[in-house]
């Protein structure tokens, strides 16, 4: 059995975070991944992809190299992270799988792929996105359609001849349209109206004016906090706009079904398409969490700012842990040295 004082379940940007100011606090400490190697997380997404954030909003002690105010790529974004552990000697255990977390009087017991650890205390920084979702109906898809979540897509070279439904239009759905696009013809399901907001405002990323303006890290319990979490969610970009208006992308409201080899929508239109990309999100699993009080009877963890009512035990990176920023990597950082404070004065 191995153990440390402080245990964190998960190595990506927010268990980095916690990681570095661990590491100025006189404490044995170990980073849990159940990952082969730090970053895959966004090595392991589509090629495409871009973060809306620009470089210079990074983490702690370490600024991302390149362009301050550009935006980085996922590879290049993986490769950060994966320096930013060795920068700092990060005591990090990759391919090792939590199976179970228990709890005696004294401390934490956990059960690995390879072996057990006991840990006064616990920080999980595993993130909100566990398992990829698609509705119920997607098991009734004709084979003729090919069909694959945005957590497995790559890119156009992947999908079949012909037009492509993609389902659910946050930032990834509204990047993988654009993308495709250009090759093909493309309907976006959107279950509600869709917010733009354009990455660049007289030559500044729009988050430096959120950053300006408190935005990013208004509390959950102000005001301003309480009515930012209220807004819905926003498209980081005008290319999609451009788009749709030239009908290149064309929207269609909420999917509910498929007869035969065509899609059904929520207004009782209907598209025929030889793709699908279910944009559709990801659903937590905190099922390997058994202890009493540490999730909710949905299965989600309960915290107040990332501490939980369970003695010793800690959630980071969760959006809206404690302001917008929280889930965002150049400021999980933040939530990351509070915590940290918090398990020094503990």
């Amino acid at each position: 059995m191995k153990q440390v004082d402080v245990l964190v379940i998960g190595a990506g940007q927010a268990g980095l975070a916690m990681g570095y100011y661990l590491k100025q606090q006189e404490v044995s400490f170990a980073l849990l991944d159940a990952s082969d190697r730090i970053g895959n997380s966004w090595r392991n997404r589509y090629d495409s992809l871009v973060l809306f954030t620009p470089r210079k909003y990074s983490l702690p002690g370490m600024p991302m190299p390149g362009d301050p105010n550009g935006l980085p790529a996922k590879d290049e974004v993986a490769d950060y992270l994966e320096a930013y552990a060795k920068r700092y000697s990060l005591p990090v255990q990759l391919q090792t799988q939590v199976i179970s977390m228990t709890k005696t009087s004294q401390s934490f017991l956990l059960e690995t792929n390879r072996g057990t650890y006991r840990a006064d205390k616990v920080i999980v920084a595993t993130g909100p996105f566990h398992t990829p979702f698609v509705p119920g109906f997607a098991s009734g898809v004709p084979n003729e359609i090919y069909q694959t979540h945005s957590s497995a897509y790559r890119n156009p070279g992947e999908l079949r001849d012909g037009p492509v439904l993609v389902v659910g239009a946050g930032n990834s759905g509204a990047q993988i349209a654009a993308e495709l696009s250009r090759e093909r013809q493309v309907y976006l399901s959107a279950g509600s109206d869709l917010h733009f907001k354009p990455q660049y405002i007289l030559g500044k990323s729009i988050f430096w004016y959120f950053d300006l303006f408190g935005f990013i890290q208004a509390d959950t319990g102000s005001l301003l906090g309480s009515w930012l979490k209220k807004q819905p969610e926003q498209i980081y970009g005008i290319e999609l706009k451009s788009l749709m208006a030239d009908r290149k992308v064309l929207l269609k409201p909420r999917t509910v079904g498929t007869k035969e080899n065509r899609i059904l929508f929520e207004n009782g239109t209907e598209a025929e398409v030889s793709n699908i990309v279910w944009a559709t999100g990801y659903r937590s699993d905190y099922r390997w969490i058994r202890v009493d009080g540490a999730v909710d009877s949905q299965g989600s963890p309960v915290h107040r700012g990332g501490v939980s009512p369970v003695s010793g035990l800690y959630y980071l990176g969760l959006p809206w842990q404690s302001s917008r920023g929280s889930a965002l990597l150049g400021w999980v950082g933040y939530d990351a040295a509070k915590l940290a404070e918090r398990i020094r004065l503990s």
